[in-house]
């Protein structure tokens, strides 16, 4: 048994995880978890439900690490193959656990059901292994230890795998005292990674503690601080760095941690009680649904109105025809009608602000002077009797759906900015706001 946890490896089982028929969600939650808890996540392995590869790997990271986790196959399929895998890593083989055998009994039942063989399988481990009970599921998982490594064997559905390793896992984790590992996570829009790879260069160069590296995600660049080292230190020197970044950023960083510009937002205009009213055409309501994303946003969201159509555009926030034949739905004019026609709206009257959005998605419909990317956002906001409006043009890269969700994400940013008291800065694909009738 490890005197410490420092090093984690965390694994993923499952043909579903490598075939990339489901997303690994649970390896990013532990590798997070793990963190807070002061053990480093050293590697993290999808496997398919092969026994003889399973088995090898856990060979190989007992002789490296301290800790192994992994997720999935301990249901009572045949290719939930954990328990034979880490019978053959530890050159044992699989009894029967009398205490897990009667939790399964009882369960079945409750329900009516006989006890199959298939799920007797459930309640077998190494004999040198101990269960772990399951209170939401009834697959148990398994507690082993080989070579330096404790072993936990967790179950797949992360309402099944949370629960255990909070009660069973994080209690017997031994983080080393005299070292700590700290994170901070910084959120920007608005710049390109290159660039903030430029302007943080000194701070990302190889052997730097704390370490700095840069995510990139639908134009919203992360910013991650990881310090390892001296227990108490940690806070002092990411503050530092935090600190250092911002500045080198400013005025591009618009929160951290589980922060979004959807919930940044909502959280301003409700520390201002103010409320938001939406119109939008090419990303058909997915801007409100980002909002209404947010648990709270009904004290500040007011409506969202899908103005798809011209007539629609016309009948619901008064656009002008004579606007539409002249400069095309997709251009400044009207996407400035558009915010203002929301603010007068019936569902916009006691709104502070509008965020009005019109584009071209494609993969059809754009034009040598209006390509497919090319949107048009509004913002606009009452002050005293008199709305003011600012409104930019964009030229996003990416398909259809790229380019709606890459949409949302500026619309969110220019709002935020505003609301921030800065002037919003020239922003990633902005370009002169100017184009002709399509």
């Amino acid at each position: 048994m490890p005197a410490f946890h420092r090093h984690a490896a965390i694994l993923a089982i499952g043909d579903e995880l490598t075939l990339g028929q489901k997303s690994d969600t649970n390896s990013q939650w532990l590798s997070a978890r793990l963190v807070d808890l002061g053990v480093m996540p050293g590697v993290r392995i999808t496997i398919p439900d092969d026994r003889a590869a399973h088995a090898r790997i856990l060979v190989e990271l007992a002789r490296s690490h301290d800790l192994i986790l992994s997720t999935g196959g301990l249901g009572p399929t045949d290719d939930d193959l954990t328990r034979h895998a880490l019978a053959d890593a530890m050159g044992e083989g699989l009894v029967e656990d009398e205490g897990a055998l009667e939790t399964l009994r009882v369960h079945a039942a409750s329900r009516g059901h006989d006890l199959t063989l298939a799920r007797r399988l459930q309640a077998m481990r190494p004999p040198s292994a101990r269960m772990l009970p399951n209170r939401f599921g009834t697959a148990p998982g398994i507690h082993a230890t080989l070579e330096r490594a404790d072993i936990f064997c967790l179950p797949g559905p992360p309402r099944e795998m949370v629960p255990m390793f909070d009660a069973c896992v994080a209690p017997a984790l031994r983080a080393d005292p005299a070292r700590a590992v700290t994170t901070r996570v910084l959120h920007s829009f608005g710049l390109p990674e290159a660039e903030i790879g430029t302007r943080l260069a000194d701070l990302m160069q190889r052997g730097c503690n704390p370490t700095v590296g840069t995510t990139a995600s639908g134009g919203v660049v992360s910013v991650r601080i990881r310090y390892e080292g001296e227990a108490g230190a940690g806070a002092t020197a990411t503050a530092g760095v935090e600190g250092t970044v911002r500045g080198r950023l400013a005025p591009h960083v618009f929160g951290g941690g589980a922060d979004t510009l959807a919930s940044v937002v909502v959280r301003a205009l409700s520390a201002r009680c103010e409320r938001l009213v939406i119109a939008e055409s090419c990303t058909g309501g997915t801007l409100a649904g980002a909002i209404t994303e947010i648990s709270g946003s009904s004290e500040v969201f007011e409506t969202g109105l899908v103005t798809y159509a011209d007539a629609t555009k016309t009948r619901l926030l008064g656009v002008p025809e004579e606007l539409l034949r002249s400069h095309g739905a997709v251009s400044e004019p009207v996407a400035r009608a558009m915010g203002e026609g929301a603010l007068r709206s019936p569902g916009g009257a006691s709104a502070r602000h509008a965020l009005a959005i019109t584009g071209i998605a494609g993969p059809s419909g754009g034009t040598p002077a209006k390509p497919v990317g090319t949107v048009f956002i509004a913002r606009s906001s009452r002050d005293g009797g008199e709305i003011g409006t600012e409104v930019r043009r964009f030229l996003i890269s990416g398909a259809r759906a790229d380019i709606r969700e890459r949409t949302v994400t500026i619309a969110l940013a220019i709002l935020h900015f505003h609301m921030s008291g800065v002037a919003t800065p020239h922003l990633l694909w902005q370009v002169p706001l100017q184009g002709a009738k399509t």
